[in-house]
């Protein structure tokens, strides 16, 4: 009988765990959603500084959250300054990956900051979280996790390279923001359909596929479309080529990115 009861509770148990990672829910933002590349190696808005790197800044509901911290500081600073944003307004950084394009403007901004929470991926070094914590709250991710109503964590994925993308659920469907998308750009779409259950409306952020040849590009365009995603963003390291003929199939419902750039969504 005792037997009985512990595998009752343990089935209920389990059913618990899988409910809570379906993430039901709402979208990020009863209002619009605001997106602005604020570090990136592509010109756009001839006022902001370009510099190697990534970070777009989201303004969705009670939130301003900064998607990676570009390659420096001081670049990262100005451009934010550009664009109107004051850097104690930020209560959440989600860091994709540890490169230093990606990194290099975080402890400089975290300075100006008032304690944000920082997501980074459970596989960075010790040394690293350690100066986060400085001036910062830390969040470890690992797994898919929510961050906050309606913004999501990939959590980890890939082998050698270990990066979290940012899902964002809209009136319109999931945006998809990513660093630099090591782990394969069509793996985290794939990821994020899987976590939300939900349609792509847009991917926005470095793709990955410089240096790519053009038959790679176009299955992966392909892929795209089989998955159904209405809209692209792409920049930093997308590359030229890839950007051109992302441009040419997703025609009017390709945007073109770069520092400055600002997407809203209604």
């Amino acid at each position: 009988m005792k037997r009985i009861i512990m595998l009752m509770v343990l089935t209920m148990l389990l059913g618990c765990i899988q409910k809570t990672e379906k993430f039901e829910g709402v979208s990020a933002a009863s209002g619009s959603i605001r997106i602005i590349t604020l570090y990136d190696n592509n010109p756009y808005d001839e006022r902001f500084e370009t510099g190697f790197g990534y970070s777009s800044l989201i303004q969705a509901g009670n939130n301003t959250i900064l998607f990676d911290t570009g390659g420096d500081s001081i670049t990262l600073l100005r451009n934010m300054e550009k664009a109107g944003v004051k850097p104690e307004t930020i209560n959440i950084i989600v860091l994709s990956h540890i490169h230093g394009d990606h990194t290099g403007g975080l402890l400089g901004l975290l300075e100006h900051t008032k304690a944000p929470i920082v997501y980074l991926p459970s596989s960075f070094p010790q040394d690293f979280k350690e100066k986060v914590k400085t001036n910062a709250k830390l969040v470890e991710v690992s797994a898919p996790s929510e961050i906050s109503k309606g913004i999501y964590s990939t959590g980890e994925l890939g082998t050698w390279i270990k990066e979290q993308s940012l899902i964002i659920k809209s009136s319109k469907g999931i945006i998809i923001i990513t660093g630099c998308a090591h782990p394969g750009i069509v793996e985290i779409v794939k990821k994020a359909k899987e976590i939300t259950g939900e349609r792509v409306y847009l991917v926005l952020g470095g793709f990955h596929l410089n240096g790519a040849s053009e038959n790679e590009i176009r299955n992966i365009v392909r892929e795209f479309r089989e998955l159904g995603v209405e809209k692209v963003a792409p920049c930093h390291c997308t590359g030229e080529t890839a950007t051109k003929i992302f441009k040419e199939e997703y025609k009017e419902y390709f945007i073109e990115n770069g520092v400055g750039k600002t997407v809203v969504v209604e």
